[in-house]
């Protein structure tokens, strides 16, 4: 997002989710997220889900 220079706030509303669900996916504070939200957060950084995306085992 810093790179993008775009704020959670502009990011939540052309996405369609909530800044709350917005901020906890971006503190890793879910264990889980639809394809659909994690392709429109994508296409507006216009970047891949690598880019933004850790995978940490148990």
């Amino acid at each position: 997002m810093a790179d993008r220079k775009i704020s959670l706030n502009l990011l939540s509303e052309r996405v369609g989710i909530s800044n709350v669900n917005l901020s906890n996916l971006k503190t890793g504070k879910v264990r889980a997220i639809r394809f659909s939200t994690l392709d429109a957060i994508c296409r507006e950084l216009n970047c891949q889900p690598g880019d933004i995306l850790e995978y940490t085992p148990d």
